[in-house]
């Protein structure tokens, strides 16, 4: 980067940690530490809560998924909107009533001690280690940009996003994710905007967005549905996952899950609540719509200027000096050949489009040449795959990083980087924000047996806040190579307890006659069951997609528990809301 680059990279940063510091003055309790004195506007509600979804994962990894599979991702959100309006109906008006600190507060009130407590554990485990992989995310472009060793670069980020987070609290979450969604979509849209204008003289938007599609990028809507008319089951991204999965997805993260739940209860109101959850979802698909089109448009880019056989530069100098040089250099010359061929191709079809002459035979030739591109990336993946190598062969995370860093201009570039960085502080922030207050709230307020001062509870909140944050970093140290992008990752792993924890919370919200003892029971067979069918997916002994996890759990939590209370002895207790 630029001296320019730099300047402006480090002013974004330090500017929003001052602004956060300043807005973070609230009482020196659990409700000033973890609600912001619950005293936050619906528009605020809403940022916030577009903040805690949009992390670095979505704008490093989200173009990255375009680019390769195409937008077809986007169907994971459509079941969100649904469950906006649900969770506004029925989880929204109990938290609030209640007063609680911590969604699983009220599970004791309807269930017992031990149905609150595995549900937070549940909760912990899943946010802990998906926070994990947020922490990840912000390390690859610093280990990208100066082939730093990741595991320091973890170490570093993640020191900085304590730092961050220990001392502000929720409402330096707020606030600051108020001005880091603002300078996000400006970066955005000038990052849209200038791959269009590097494109070719004769090429336009409409143009960009007819290549891409040529090459199935602008996938949008799949039925799932194979050529026999049978439903493929194990395809991740099509319109029915992604309303029935998705929707007990969103109902589970946002209904369920204490960092989204406790940037809602920051709220002044029920209706400030629930006017910020609705704007949310008329907002995000249109937004997660935004960003994929960009990796789409980077994909029409780079099939008029020559891409990366590998976007992660670090991998390929481990290739370069591995006993795999000779056949990676093979592989790199004849990718080169064809990518010249490919944009000879790919100007010959917009020139045909242009002049209204049937395109049919040049698209086949440049299908072709794209299909054989395909094969030598995969070839060369397999290379980085090998023990002398050792490196993560998924390179989706770092495609639109390095367009950024080699194509934007300078200035850009430093602030492209800064709203990856920003966006990764503000997610994760909440995230160590909601894990603190339920380790605080849930398990030590809980069961401890001395007397806690409104002062005490607020510096042990700071701790555990500290204690997850390491916690966090440990995680990220692992997950170097999973064999995703890392946006697909956070959700893969969102499903194994999402589904479950939802279940518990419709048992409770919706079958009154059901008790604690009944809902316990099947609350833990199911999640044997859900990380018993993963492991099948994983050996490939069946075939499923991850969304379809979320329904099974949650309807396995309400099946078995209905099952076991017609056998147990009757429990109920009295629902207090």
């Amino acid at each position: 980067m630029s001296y320019i680059d730099w300047i402006v990279l480090v002013v974004t940063l330090a500017g929003i940690i001052v602004y956060g510091v300043y807005k973070s003055r609230t009482s020196r309790n659990l409700d000033g530490y973890f609600l912001g004195d619950r005293q936050m506007p619906w528009w605020l509600v809403l940022l916030s809560i577009m903040g805690t979804q949009a992390s670095a994962v979505t704008f490093l990894s989200a173009p990255g998924q375009a680019y390769t599979d195409g937008m077809r991702f986007v169907q994971y959100y459509f079941g969100l909107p649904i469950a906006m309006v649900i969770i506004c109906i029925a989880f929204v008006p109990i938290f609030h009533k209640l007063k609680v600190y911590t969604a699983y507060e009220y599970l004791e009130q309807r269930f017992d001690v031990k149905t609150r407590t595995l549900t937070s554990f549940l909760f912990l485990l899943s946010r802990g280690l998906s926070t994990g992989i947020s922490v990840f995310a912000p390390s690859i472009i610093l280990s990208s940009l100066f082939g730093w060793n990741i595991y320091w670069t973890n170490i570093f980020m993640g020191g900085l996003l304590i730092i961050y987070t220990v001392t502000g609290g929720a409402k330096a979450v707020a606030y600051t994710q108020q001005l880091q969604l603002i300078i996000v979509f400006v970066g955005m849209f000038l990052a849209a905007y200038l791959v269009v204008k590097m494109l070719p003289a004769n090429v336009g938007f409409i143009d960009a967005l007819k290549v891409s599609g040529k090459m199935g990028k602008l996938n949008v809507i799949t039925t799932g549905v194979k050529k026999d008319g049978s439903f493929n089951w194990s395809d991740q991204y099509n319109i029915f996952s992604g309303l029935i999965g998705g929707l007990f997805l969103a109902l589970s993260y946002f209904g369920t899950d204490q960092s989204q739940v406790g940037r809602y209860l920051t709220a002044k109101s029920t209706t400030e609540s629930r006017v910020g959850l609705l704007m949310n979802g008329l907002v995000k698909v249109p937004m997660q719509f935004a960003i994929l089109l960009i990796g789409a448009l980077v994909f029409t880019f780079y099939q008029f200027k020559s891409a990366p056989l590998f976007f992660n530069q670090v991998q390929v100098a481990k290739v370069q000096s591995s006993v795999y040089a000779d056949s990676a250099k093979t592989i790199q010359l004849q990718y080169d050949s064809l990518n010249k061929q490919k944009e000879k191709y790919v100007a010959q079809f917009v020139e045909a489009y242009h002049s209204g002459q049937s395109t049919d035979a040049v698209e086949k030739d440049w299908k072709n040449v794209q299909a054989k591109t395909d094969t030598l990336r995969t070839q060369y993946k397999n290379i980085v795959k090998q023990k002398e190598v050792g490196g993560d062969a998924n390179d989706t995370n770092y495609i639109f990083l390095h367009f950024v860093v080699d194509y934007l201009p300078v200035g850009l570039v430093g602030l492209l980087i800064a709203i990856i960085f920003l966006a990764s502080w503000g997610s994760i922030a909440a995230a160590l924000n909601s894990l603190a207050s339920c380790t605080m709230v849930d398990f030590h307020r809980r069961f401890t047996k001395c007397e806690l001062t409104e002062e005490t509870e607020y510096r042990l909140s700071k701790w555990y806040s500290f204690g997850w944050g390491v916690f966090c970093i440990i995680i990220a140290m692992f997950a170097y190579n999973l064999g995703n992008s890392l946006i697909e990752a956070v959700n893969v792993l969102g499903s194994l307890f999402y589904g479950v924890i939802l279940g518990i919370f419709l048992v409770a919200f919706f079958l009154k006659n059901i008790g604690g003892k009944a809902v316990f029971i099947a609350a833990i067979i199911t999640e044997l069951f859900i990380l018993f069918i993963f492991y099948l997916i994983k050996r490939e002994t069946i075939s499923l997609g991850f969304l379809w996890l979320n329904p099974i759990g949650a309807g396995g939590v309400i099946l078995i528990s209905m099952l076991l209370q017609s056998i147990l002895p009757y429990d109920v207790k009295k629902d207090k809301a």
